[in-house]
């Protein structure tokens, strides 16, 4: 028999609260990676802190839609096994896309591999946490519904990659994060559309706790607080505030100076007003000549 699939028996609040946990985490990691490719304080840590945020983010979305998901006829669990090996595994991919990205930097070729892999893992992450379903019943899907969810996933990915490393400042950043929140909730919702129920006749409670919102909560509280702790970092650290770091250096007037080439001083010539140095903070007055003023060293 052919069950009733309902993916938002909550309403808006599953999609709206999942897409939203997926723009954080993609906000705060792409920070972080931009952070990691400036340089400047401790390198490995921030592809760290970026590639967690962005795994939490993918997780905590899934499961977070998750609990909307629900068939009319049989209750619905989720293996907890397969649950936490999720997060490895969007963590473990998310990782591997931002390390290909530090290491090519903005070149089309390493955004383009980064992307790939960010929304192979975003893929991974969904079929992962959908084989982990457990209900009287079978799950079958619809092959070219699940192709065009990797392809939305692939390609909205990249598109994030590329704008965190390609656009400056902050809000093009933003922007990013909520390009990352697409692919992650367009996957979803996708491969979901390419779901179909077969209920057993004689159906027996699923393996677990029956209530998804009840085992779901521990973890996804757990995601909420490591994503509010990441928050807090990125926001006291102005770096990943700003467009770019550095300080300008301005040569003196009427005179342009090269690069990294100190001033020349002027000799002088009879020791006039017009021909004197300003003398460096420090510098010690020289004897005062016979033929004039002292002079300045």
């Amino acid at each position: 028999m052919r069950g009733t699939v309902d993916g938002f028996s909550h309403g808006l609040v599953t999609p709206v609260a999942a897409y939203v946990m997926a723009c954080l985490g993609g906000v705060l990691g792409l920070r972080c990676t931009i952070r990691a490719l400036r340089g400047g304080g401790v390198r490995p840590g921030w592809p760290a802190l970026g590639a967690v945020s962005i795994g939490s983010g993918i997780w905590t979305m899934h499961h977070v839609a998750m609990s909307g998901f629900a068939v009319e006829e049989v209750a619905v669990g989720h293996d907890p096994v397969i649950t936490f090996a999720g997060l490895g595994v969007a963590v473990a991919m998310a990782a591997i896309g931002i390390l290909v990205v530090g290491q090519g930097g903005a070149s089309a070729m390493a955004v383009v591999t980064g992307g790939m892999i960010t929304g192979l893992g975003i893929a991974t992450v969904h079929y992962l946490g959908m084989a982990g379903v457990r209900l009287s019943g079978r799950i079958e899907y619809d092959t070219p519904t699940v192709a065009l969810s990797v392809v939305i996933a692939v390609v909205a990915a990249t598109a994030a990659l590329w704008a965190a490393v390609s656009v400056r400042g902050f809000l093009p950043g933003v922007g990013a994060g909520l390009l990352m929140g697409v692919a992650v909730s367009g996957m979803h919702y996708t491969g979901m559309a390419a779901v179909t129920v077969h209920v057993d006749a004689a159906p027996v409670p699923p393996a677990g706790d029956g209530t998804p919102a009840t085992l779901l909560a521990p973890m996804l509280v757990g995601s909420v607080v490591f994503v509010v702790l990441a928050a807090v970092i990125v926001v006291s650290d102005r770096a990943l505030l700003v467009s770019a770091p550095g300080t300008r250096h301005h040569p003196a007037p009427g005179r342009a100076a090269a690069a990294g080439v100190p001033a020349q001083r002027r000799p002088s010539h009879g020791g006039g007003p017009a021909d004197r140095t300003v003398p460096a903070r420090g510098a010690r007055r020289a004897s005062a000549g016979p033929d004039g003023p002292p002079s300045r060293l």
